[in-house]
């Protein structure tokens, strides 16, 4: 009886960890799912603000409304952000965000927006390799056999949809997968040395480090000069409010939780189901898709089951 006493703090202690890793098992996967719907809408979204704005202005008026929306809300967690965070944390706005918001609204703008989403899908593997060469992650091999299989749905998507589009100039694919290493290498800084940030002061440090570059950049092409009330201008700013307030704002919020309550692998991971949603808005829009293309959705989902099965 007297050897039971000991052992009922530990039964609680290991209670409250067990209820705690449950509670952030099933955060991760609401914050995947959730991530999935917003950035897989993005694709379109971006598709639409690119009938009145160019490719540069895009980028550039993505910053700058994420960066005022983020700055209401969060100012304050830019107090707590210790001297030491701050070089990393530009290095996240360069690679996460600032080269990668340009080079899609290039990609887009020669490529549909449901082709753009699935080459987005090699961050996975762009971050499986980057993370075991260069931060020290090690990943187990169901995880690398998961990344495959998820590249294998991945390849069979593009095929079809340069089959499908094959007038489009695939040299813009480029812009894509690099945006994808950027993407990469953003998830490993966060996982190893913004750990312990909080989510909302990594956002908005990201954008105050990157507002000013944007807002000459959006000087220089002459916006405010040449801008015209057409009903094609007034929506493509409408769909850019949408897209850095939703799109980029609070999914940045929630994918740098994701990113610290979870692996660099699960995270990146989100890229295997946008394009599922994506081509689905693809599809809506006028933009053809094969039967293929469903098998190849189902294929890359399996692999991100594989990738994510716990042990």
């Amino acid at each position: 009886m007297y050897k039971l006493i000991p052992s009922i703090p530990n039964f609680y202690s290991n209670f409250a960890f067990f209820k705690m890793k449950t509670e952030q098992n099933n955060l991760k996967w609401t914050y995947l799912i959730v991530l999935s719907l917003i950035w897989g809408s993005s694709f379109i979204l971006m598709k639409k603000a690119l009938l009145g704005l160019t490719p540069i202005q895009v980028g550039a008026f993505r910053i700058i409304i994420t960066a005022i929306f983020l700055l209401i809300i969060g100012f304050k967690k830019l107090l707590k952000i210790k001297k030491k965070d701050w070089y990393y944390l530009t290095l996240n706005a360069l690679l996460g965000t600032f080269f990668p918001v340009f080079l899609f609204a290039y990609g887009i703008d020669k490529i549909d927006s449901s082709i753009a989403s699935i080459l987005n899908s090699f961050t996975p593997l762009n971050t499986l390799i980057f993370g075991a060469l260069f931060f020290g992650f090690s990943f187990s091999k169901r995880q690398a056999l998961g990344v495959f299989i998820g590249l294998v749905g991945t390849v069979m998507l593009i095929f079809k949809g340069a089959e499908l589009h094959p007038n489009q100039d695939y040299f813009y694919a480029v812009f894509i997968l690099i945006a994808s290493v950027g993407y990469a290498l953003n998830v490993n800084i966060l996982k190893k040395y913004l750990q312990d940030v909080d989510a909302v002061g990594i956002a908005v440090a990201n954008f105050v480090l990157l507002i000013i570059p944007a807002v000459i950049i959006l000087w220089n092409t002459h916006y405010f000069e040449t801008f015209k009330a057409t009903n094609t201008n007034i929506m493509a700013l409408v769909y850019m409010i949408v897209l850095s307030v939703f799109g980029t704002a609070i999914a940045k919020i929630m994918f740098n939780r994701l990113v610290q309550i979870s692996t660099p692998i699960f995270s990146s991971s989100v890229t295997y189901i946008i394009p599922i949603v994506a081509v689905t808005w693809g599809v809506l829009d006028g933009e053809k898709i094969l039967f293929t293309q469903f098998i190849s959705g189902f294929v890359i989902l399996f692999g991100v089951y594989l990738v994510n099965k716990s042990e």
